[in-house]
């Protein structure tokens, strides 16, 4: 497997299906330090349990990818997907599709990013974004979509993401988490973004 040295010190590459547990790790490290600066702490739990986990279907797919420190401990981790599913981890059923989106015809969709607290804002999530983008692209896609958490917001924005609206997700529990739907589009922007 092709194998991106990002950052000093830092591997990027495509996800295997035996990264899960180290993945499913992360997210749990990700939402408890990072995702508790913007949701409380029964948000937390319940996101853990209904809402954020693996998506084996983006490992499957070759569109997720992880950061590697070295000595192989996983620091970060997104992907893009080509499927309708908007977000959500394997237990999260009820938010599921696998039905394609079309190249040329529908947005990308930029999903699952989670970073290690200990490793926030060193430029993980921009390596990851870079990736995505550019594999989108050499699919025909131009333009891409997501919903962010209230934590998330600032590094798509950075990317050139502009708000569209509010997103209101309503767990199985009647936990609600507050997140916001965001868009790019290449063909309005003239020029690819992060470049």
């Amino acid at each position: 497997m092709r194998r991106h040295t990002a950052g000093i010190g830092l591997t990027l590459r495509r996800a295997e299906l035996a990264d899960a547990p180290a993945i499913a790790a992360l997210i749990d490290a990700s939402i408890r330090g990072l995702g508790a600066e913007r949701y409380d702490p029964r948000q937390v739990e319940s996101s853990l349990t209904h809402l954020f986990g693996v998506d084996t279907s983006m490992i499957e797919d070759g569109t997720y990818y992880v950061v590697e420190e070295p000595g192989g401990r996983v620091v970060g981790a997104g992907g893009w997907s080509r499927r309708r599913t908007p977000f959500g981890g394997d237990q999260a059923s009820h938010f599921r599709d696998a039905g394609l989106r079309e190249p040329g015809r529908d947005a990308a969709v930029i999903r699952a990013f989670y970073v290690h607290p200990d490793r926030a804002r060193q430029g993980i999530g921009r390596m990851l974004m870079e990736m995505c983008e550019a594999a989108a692209r050499t699919e025909g896609y131009r333009r891409f979509e997501l919903v962010a958490t209230l934590t998330g917001i600032p590094l798509y924005a950075a990317f050139g993401y502009r708000e569209v609206g509010p997103e209101r997700i309503r767990l199985p529990d009647g936990v609600v988490i507050e997140a916001v739907r965001m868009e790019r589009d290449d063909r309005l922007e003239g020029t690819p973004s992060g470049t």
